[in-house]
């Protein structure tokens, strides 16, 4: 066997243990779109009006490098280029997404305990912060919600649990089992039961939206309750802030896989973007169980 075959024979043998792109001019389209969009930042914080230009261009080279990027795979993967060692570095790809993810809102949550068990006792002068309290804040109680020791977020009402946010936890948990059941449906071969199952939970994902926007509206109007309203205010508005983007994201995700579903993507062993999807949007789930808990009701 000459040598041209032989190299032949290695570089098939090679492509069955691992699937190689061609070359791709999106991954430095992608930190282009991030380096003007955080350096438009930056300057748009700091007062420059160049800076939400950039940050502008920013947004819209990132979202067309999504879009291209992802059809390129979309085509890679309904073409068959993907073995099973390819589908095992997507599904640990997802799960570092996913753990970075749980590592994020773990600062959140490590930040809001923080403040209710030590900042706020030690403030009232609990504990080690005896002095402090009753030389600086005598008055400080350290009761939650808090606007501060000397009220600075002003006065305002706390969020009650038991209105729109266990309406909008009724809707999650049901998008949950809606999109367990479009996954039986792909499973079974059933395309009626995926396509309805992902048309259901993308409708009670975005009616989560319409509710919480709705909260917001009636939380600043009649509430008082703003970001400025102390750590109380602060802290809820970032944590649920950030899961709604996440829902909206997740949203996004899913209305993508169900227009694959409708062409025909996807079947009984082929199907990890959608696995991924619903990874994906059952810790989104947990996570605004564990927000309705903290937040609302302790």
């Amino acid at each position: 066997m000459s040598l041209a075959e032989l190299t032949t024979e290695k570089t098939a043998h090679d492509n069955e243990l691992y699937f190689v792109p061609e070359g791709s001019i999106w991954p430095f389209v992608g930190c282009v779109a991030l380096f003007s969009g955080l350096y438009g930042s930056a300057l748009a914080l700091n007062g420059l009006a160049i800076g939400k230009a950039l940050m502008l261009i920013g947004v819209v080279m990132l979202f067309f490098m999504i879009v291209g990027w992802s059809r390129n795979v979309i085509r890679e993967s309904e073409a068959g280029s993907y073995n099973d060692q390819v589908d095992r570095s997507f599904r640990w790809g997802m799960g570092w997404f996913i753990f970075s993810e749980v590592a994020f809102f773990g600062v959140l949550f490590g930040a809001l305990f923080f403040v209710r068990i030590w900042g706020i006792t030690w403030l009232s002068g609990s504990g080690h912060g005896v002095m402090t309290g009753s030389m600086i804040w005598p008055e400080f109680d350290g009761t939650w919600p808090t606007n501060g020791p000397t009220g600075v977020g002003g006065h305002f009402e706390a969020m009650e649990a038991w209105g729109l946010p266990a309406i909008n936890t009724l809707l999650l948990l049901s998008s949950g089992v809606t999109l367990t059941w479009a996954h039986w449906g792909l499973k079974l071969g059933k395309r009626w039961q995926l396509l309805a199952g992902l048309m259901a939970t993308v409708a009670l994902g975005i009616t989560f939206l319409f509710f919480q926007a709705a909260e917001y509206m009636h939380a600043y109007a009649e509430m008082n309750l703003t970001l400025h309203s102390g750590i109380y205010g602060s802290l809820f508005y970032m944590m649920t802030g950030f899961h709604g983007m996440h829902v909206l994201l997740g949203a996004i995700i899913l209305s993508v896989v169900l227009g694959r579903s409708f062409a025909g993507h996807f079947d009984d062993h082929h199907h990890f973007a959608f696995e991924a999807a619903a990874w994906y949007w059952h810790f989104v789930d947990v996570v605004w169980l564990l927000l309705f808990v903290t937040i609302y009701i302790l």
